[in-house]
């Protein structure tokens, strides 16, 4: 299988460049991909966000991460055991580095090695019923000793029953908050059980970040996005696995369900998505089967926005004001923008990146944007 990137290692300084850019005020995982393609280094980008999101209306300048407090993070993150790694270097999942929204520095501790290995997700019901628990725990080992990584989210029910019967081949706990913001706080036993067999905890999170109840969603796409494909074992309706089950299947990637009981409420968000197309599961067998092809295609270009595409250096006031007048509370596809406002992909493009630095725009997945 292709890398994505190819391997690279960060001197000090860019790492630190690169702590600093994602740590600013409203630069996240796409608007920092953005910036460094557009400008060539996280750098240079730096020196472009006031510029930026004053084009954009902020009426007062972001706060931007500075060099002392990036460097004082990365010692603090040493002391933990913590390395910060970027898409390319050892370490950093291969198909998590797809991903337009990949994090451009993960923080990891454990076993590199375990990273670079093919993984399967398996996630479901914190209220999660003996049989789910029993079936998760059979269906981590088996796919353990057919030699794949088992990745889940640390939390009770399904991902604890995954974690646990995956610790002696491995596995990976995503975690919502900073390493040393353990959720739920009773599974740091499960967590220093599995760094102790080569596994591997990751996060983007700063160390002391306590994990809100909108970074579930954030850490879910790295449970899905680092994994060959998702097990949704036991899911209720509007439960937060059925998301992670979306957003992989929005990232390419395979969806598998198991069937439960019609009378069973813990069954109903999993034999929805079998009537949606996930593959059926009732065996380890089932799932091998299913991504064996798909390891042996190289990996793609990172999905979303071609790099290539550039940005205009500075629109004319008048495509500010078509392009914002476009926005509003709903989300809009950027294709239309640029239809509807009959700019360029170019200008629309730095329109919105400018809109964003100023702290005015959301995206949303599939190339949605709104206006805060």
């Amino acid at each position: 299988m292709d890398a994505i990137y190819p391997s690279i290692e960060l001197t000090e300084a860019e790492r630190i460049d690169r702590l600093r850019l994602i740590r600013s005020d409203n630069v996240g995982p796409r608007t920092f991909r953005s910036l460094v393609d557009h400008f060539g280094s996280a750098r240079a980008a730096l020196e472009r966000l006031p510029d930026l999101a004053r084009r954009g209306g902020a009426t007062r300048s972001g706060r931007i991460c500075s060099v002392d407090e990036a460097k004082a993070e990365l010692a603090a993150s040493r002391k933990f055991g913590i390395a910060w790694i970027a898409p390319g270097e050892d370490g950093y999942p291969a198909r998590l580095a797809t991903l337009d929204d990949a994090p451009p520095l993960l923080a990891i501790r454990g076993d590199n090695a375990t990273l670079m290995r093919p993984m399967i997700a398996i996630v479901g019901s914190r209220n999660a019923s003996g049989a789910g628990l029993k079936f998760a725990g059979q269906l981590a080992r088996e796919l353990g000793e057919a030699g794949f990584i088992v990745i889940s989210g640390l939390a009770r029910g399904i991902d604890q029953a995954a974690h646990r019967a995956s610790v002696e081949s491995g596995t990976v706990a995503v975690l919502a908050g900073g390493h040393d913001c353990i959720y739920p706080p009773e599974h740091g036993d499960l967590l220093a059980s599995i760094l102790d067999h080569e596994g591997a905890a990751i996060s983007e999170m700063p160390l002391g970040h306590e994990p809100r109840a909108r970074d579930f969603p954030r850490r879910n796409r790295l449970i899905s996005g680092a994994s060959l494909g998702v097990v949704v074992v036991e899911a209720a309706h509007r439960s937060g696995s059925l998301i992670t089950a979306r957003m992989a299947a929005e990232q390419g990637r395979e969806v598998f369900a198991v069937p439960g009981s019609p009378l069973d409420p813990r069954a109903a968000g999993t034999n929805d998505l079998i009537k949606q197309g996930a593959t059926l599961v009732t065996e380890a067998a089932d799932i091998i089967n299913a991504v064996q092809p798909i390891m042996e295609r190289p990996l793609m270009h990172p999905v979303g926005e071609p790099d290539s595409e550039p940005f205009e250096s500075d629109p004319q006031a008048h495509d500010r004001d078509q392009i914002s007048g476009l926005l509003g509370p709903a989300p809009i596809s950027i294709d239309d923008l640029v239809r509807m406002s009959g700019a360029s992909p170019a200008i629309v493009r730095t329109v919105l990146l400018e809109l964003e630095l100023a702290g005015r725009l959301e995206r949303h997945g599939g190339g949605l944007v709104s206006l805060l």
